[in-house]
């Protein structure tokens, strides 16, 4: 079988997802690529010693390994990069994606919307180094050359938004980005490498939580990061400098976890558009967040640039009591209470408002993050508005009872 990496052929999703990364002759013939353990890397003799120093990933296991270059091929080929590299968890990819292209001195932008790692780690750390780190709209557009710098050097997207799904509009953005030679960085997570092209929108480093879809089991912590040709030498020494890797058998579960992506996110996007759709009426609900809905505030650019939703939403509940959001989550059946996401099963979670510099949030109740998961639709639906109907109808001064979970 021929590995299909680098390709002109322009296949089926389903087709890449099943054949990218993989090289059974290479192999002994087997199917998927083996775990490979290893620091030591032999040569046998001086002159492939040193042929192979002109590659480090052929001198050294920190470098990576053939399990890991198929994954990091794969990836790329999917998002349509130059190159990929992994790292031990999504923050670490966020963080030095970001570390690869700043120094001391320079001005950094970043959506109010971030990821809350995100954020504190600008304003903890990225505020140490002496990089100058501010906030804009998320909603942003045009405008955004109001706040570029002669010192900007990077624009940081994460479109939709955390636990607030607004929509940004990358061309726009990346295009006032790059008349200042600002390098554009986004988190394309939500929408996994099928549902967004980066690089196709003007990003020019792309990092995933494979964590997440990618890997699709919640058993495994990881990252990737994506680059085109321009950015990659940076986000390849960033990854080296700092000694990161990601163990072999994450590694393998996540590839493992990449051939079923596009069957999961099909799932995933149907009953999460299905339960956000009865959630926009029901009486306890103020509003749902999620751009793939028509009348959502970033629906028009979701529908422009995106090629699907995955299972990921926020709901915003009309003013509700502490004890009423408890009967909620406690008698929840099919949703756990957790706080990552992406994996087969659905969650729910309670989060605080989230913190905004540049925008304010007027949220009439508490607000969930959901995800739907692998279940039917239907027993999604039927568990949130029974739950929803049990916090609605509870009366204060009644006891709450523990959660029980569905065996």
């Amino acid at each position: 079988m021929k590995n299909l990496s680098g390709s002109n052929n322009r296949r089926q999703t389903e087709t890449q997802l099943s054949h990218l990364g993989r090289e059974p002759a290479k192999h002994a013939g087997m199917v998927n690529v083996p775990i490979y353990r290893g620091s030591t890397i032999l040569s046998e003799t001086l002159e492939e010693w040193e042929s192979r120093k002109r590659d480090p990933t052929l001198t050294y296991g920190r470098f990576g390994s053939p399990l890991s270059r198929a994954l990091e091929t794969a990836v790329c080929e999917l998002e349509g990069g130059y190159r990929s590299i992994l790292f031990p968890s999504g923050l670490s990819a966020c963080a030095h994606s970001l570390l690869g292209v700043l120094k001391a001195g320079d001005h950094l932008l970043i959506s109010d919307s971030v990821y809350q790692p995100m954020r504190a780690f600008a304003e903890q750390v990225l505020a140490r180094l002496q990089i100058e780190v501010q906030y804009f709209c998320p909603t942003i557009g045009p405008e955004l050359s109001a706040k570029i710098k002669e010192n900007t050097r990077a624009v940081y997207l994460e479109s939709p938004g955390s636990m607030t799904f607004e929509v940004q509009d990358v061309p726009v953005l990346a295009a006032i980005a790059h008349q200042s030679h600002a390098v554009v960085i986004m988190d394309n997570t939500w929408a996994t490498p099928l549902l967004f092209k980066p690089f196709q929108h003007g990003v020019d480093i792309s990092i995933h939580a494979a964590t997440k879809y990618i890997v699709g089991h919640s058993d495994v912590l990881l990252g990737i990061a994506t680059a085109n040709e321009a950015a990659w030498p940076a986000l390849q020494s960033s990854a080296h400098h700092f000694g990161e890797t990601a163990g072999p058998d994450d590694i393998y579960l996540a590839l493992r976890g990449l051939r079923t992506l596009a069957v999961r996110m099909k799932q995933h996007c149907d009953n999460g558009l299905k339960l956000a759709q009865s959630l926009q009426a029901h009486p306890a609900v103020d509003k749902v967040l999620h751009p793939a809905l028509p009348g959502d505030p970033g629906h028009e650019i979701w529908e422009r640039d995106f090629l699907g939703a995955s299972g990921l939403f926020g709901v915003v509940l009309k003013p509700m009591a502490r004890p009423q959001l408890s009967v909620l989550f406690n008698s929840l059946r099919l949703f756990g209470i957790g706080a990552s996401w992406g994996g087969y099963e659905s969650l729910a979670l309670a989060v605080d408002p989230p913190k905004r510099t540049e925008t304010s949030l007027a949220l009439a109740g508490p607000l969930l993050r959901i995800h739907a998961g692998l279940e039917d639709a239907s027993d999604l639906i039927a568990d949130m508005h029974q739950a929803l109907r049990a916090a609605s109808e509870f009366l204060p001064g009644s006891v709450v009872h523990r959660r029980e979970v569905l065996s």
